[in-house]
């Protein structure tokens, strides 16, 4: 995946990685606006809900919820004709609930719950990659240039809606080793389809961040989740 920012240790390790094995990487694609609401939870009730081993920060177990756009997802060969064949799928709206998780040597981040807006991706999601997607009407107002965020999650499961702002607009990249590099650098993804565990890489360039207040003021579809929910705080 790309975006566009320095290099870190990291990041340049990950890509490393991924370049390493023949043929990779398969897909390009932009993720944009990206915006990350983070609980701490409870270790024992979390991996309850999980089936690899917990990746703790000294300790502490974490969720995630990030929402975002993906466009212009693409094969890395073929060209504008390649790309126009992912024309149905290319663009949609990402509401993903991931947790940190280890396999073996290796950490990664574990899918709890995914919505998007692409009916076909929906389908085409668990089939290829064991991704566990679902139907949802999401609208995102993500600007930071004017410090008017905000969103909406409307799904059979139930609603998300928030509001946020920043007192800052000045974006940097992660302090080394810092609780912020923890939950942002991630570049393998640790699947289950049935009882077959998968796993895919992925690289980008490390996320400029901002802190954000965030007001939620509806989480029915995040509470839909797991019983991790019950002791987490935001």
């Amino acid at each position: 995946v790309k975006t566009h920012a320095a290099g870190n240790d990291t990041s340049e390790a990950a890509k490393r990685r991924l370049l390493s094995v023949r043929g990779e990487p398969l897909f390009f694609a932009n993720w944009e606006r990206a915006l990350f609401i983070h609980y701490e939870a409870d270790p024992h009730h979390l991996q309850q809900c999980v089936p690899y081993e917990l990746d703790l920060y000294h300790g502490r177990a974490f969720v995630s919820v990030v929402a975002f756009r993906m466009r212009r997802m693409r094969l890395r060969f073929g060209g504008r004709i390649a790309e126009g064949l992912f024309q149905p799928v290319t663009d949609s709206r990402f509401l993903n609930v991931r947790t940190y998780v280890r396999h073996g040597s290796e950490s990664g981040i574990y899918f709890m719950s995914e919505w998007l807006s692409n009916r076909l991706s929906v389908l085409l999601g668990p089939w290829s990659f064991g991704l566990p997607y679902r139907s949802a009407h999401l609208d995102y107002k993500h600007a930071h240039e004017t410090n008017r965020l905000g969103g909406a999650v409307a799904a059979r499961e139930g609603k998300l809606t928030y509001r946020a702002s920043s007192a800052e607009n000045k974006f940097d990249i992660s302090e080394r080793h810092s609780l912020t590099e923890f939950l942002l650098e991630r570049y393998t993804a640790f699947t289950q389809n049935r009882w077959r565990k998968c796993f895919f890489r992925i690289w980008h360039a490390p996320w400029r961040q901002v802190s954000l207040d965030i007001d939620i003021t509806a989480n029915d579809l995040i509470r839909s989740t797991g019983a991790w929910w019950e002791a987490a705080s935001c």
